[in-house]
């Protein structure tokens, strides 16, 4: 059985290490977070390896996730490939949505075989990601070689792999911004704008839940098009612009928001 290592075990480190483990796909040996009462809460969690505190604590392994913010990717697998003339070649990968494995070219000069591998959930807490990862997408991008393991690899614990240009990697997921991340933002405006206009809070809490879910079924049943519904689908551009007007004197970037959409729900409605 391959070894791995972890880098970075917040939530998605933790959930796939998880995954993993349970699934015998690897021998996980060490997580590496920024303290150790963290690494050591990895650890627990996925039930299997040392806590870390340092690159060179590590042992080496056949396998390295980086699990780790955008910002730090780079940062770390330079560290790593400093480190990697003492340990054999190795397979090395990221999870960032948005970099491609050029992020690890450092590792790749070392002679490492190097990807990014994304997973389309949201990982809001590692028990609930468990629970939902059967059937999530899997876009893997980088060397040949990796992404032959990494595809046998999620495809066993529940992934729909398939492969993505590194160059189509920010439109990706953009489009993930869109569907999951944008959605607590445009919630969060619905109900303050609610609470502005004097709706009691109890109803808009009620609200948020109706709302959601029915918005939800009818896109799932009539597609985005067909579920559109609001002023600019119908087309009543002088409301439109009545109610961008007042949201933008409410708050000028939701206002910005408000006229955006309803320019892009108005060619929807007509696509």
């Amino acid at each position: 059985m391959k070894t791995l290592n972890i880098i970075g075990g917040g939530r998605v480190g933790q959930t796939l290490g998880r995954l993993f483990q349970t699934a015998g796909l690897f021998q996980v040996q060490a997580t590496l977070t920024r303290s150790r009462a963290s690494a050591e809460h990895a650890v627990e969690f996925i039930g299997a390896g040392q806590a870390c505190t340092s690159l060179a604590a590590m042992p080496a392994a056949d396998v390295w996730m980086l699990a780790v913010s955008d910002q730090q990717i780079s940062v770390v697998a330079a560290e790593l490939a400093r480190l990697a003339p003492a340990r054999p070649a190795a397979l090395a990968f990221h999870c960032s949505g948005a970099l491609d494995s050029t992020e690890l070219s450092p590792l790749r000069q070392c002679g490492w075989s190097v990807a990014s591998a994304h997973c389309l959930l949201s990982f809001a807490r590692p028990e609930l990601a468990l629970a939902q990862f059967a059937g999530t997408p899997c876009a893997l991008e980088g060397d040949a070689a990796a992404l032959d393991l990494l595809d046998a690899v999620f495809t066993v614990v529940g992934g729909q792999c398939f492969r993505l240009a590194a160059q189509h990697k920010l439109r990706y997921h953009a489009a993930a911004v869109f569907a999951t991340n944008f959605l607590p933002v445009l919630q969060d405006l619905a109900e303050q704008l609610w609470q502005h206009s004097g709706m009691p809070d109890a109803l808009a809490q009620q609200m948020r839940e109706r709302l959601l879910r029915h918005a939800v079924n009818n896109i799932v049943a009539l597609g985005p098009k067909a579920a559109l519904t609001g002023p600019a689908a119908r087309g009543d551009l002088s409301l439109v612009a009545a109610q961008g007007q007042s949201v933008t004197q409410w708050n000028a970037d939701a206002g910005q928001a408000y006229q955006a959409l309803s320019r892009l729900a108005g060619k929807l409605t007509h696509s």
